[in-house]
């Protein structure tokens, strides 16, 4: 692992937990972690999580991004990118900027992108009021 000269991690995979390992509880992790195996409880992660196509995870994720290959059985709440690869199995609900989603993922529950999304410089949407007046004016023009 690479460290920077303010200490943090060089965003290389510093913590992984192996195919046959089983953690219950909560894991603060510094960096990127990899899961293998199986996770219950609650996973806050300053850089990418990754749920390789071995792991299981029942837990609410908190992370910089996600990649979901396995099973996934939780929430997820990421500051830019989550992306669910073909053989996932994902219910939950995800919080993200962005989302992708593989042909062949398995994808039960909500996404919302809209309260992380900064304004992407298009108008404003017309106000209902104005629509209904048009509506009405064009309507009536033609009889």
């Amino acid at each position: 692992m690479v460290k920077k000269n303010n200490g943090e991690t060089d965003g290389l995979m510093n913590t992984i937990i192996g195919k046959d390992t089983v953690i219950n509880g909560t894991l603060d992790v510094q960096g990127s972690l990899r899961i293998d195996g199986t996770v219950k409880g609650k996973i806050i992660c300053s850089d990418c999580v990754t749920v390789g196509a071995t792991g299981l995870v029942e837990a609410e994720i908190e992370a910089a991004t996600a990649i979901i290959a396995g099973r996934m059985n939780g929430n997820v709440h990421t500051s830019e990118k989550i992306e669910l690869q073909a053989k996932c199995e994902m219910e939950g609900d995800l919080k993200a900027k962005s989302l992708v989603i593989e042909q062949g993922a398995i994808f039960c529950g909500a996404c919302n992108m809209k309260e992380t999304r900064g304004d992407l410089g298009f108008l404003p949407p017309q106000d209902t009021e104005q629509e209904e007046v048009l509506s009405t004016t064009s309507e009536n023009d033609f009889d």
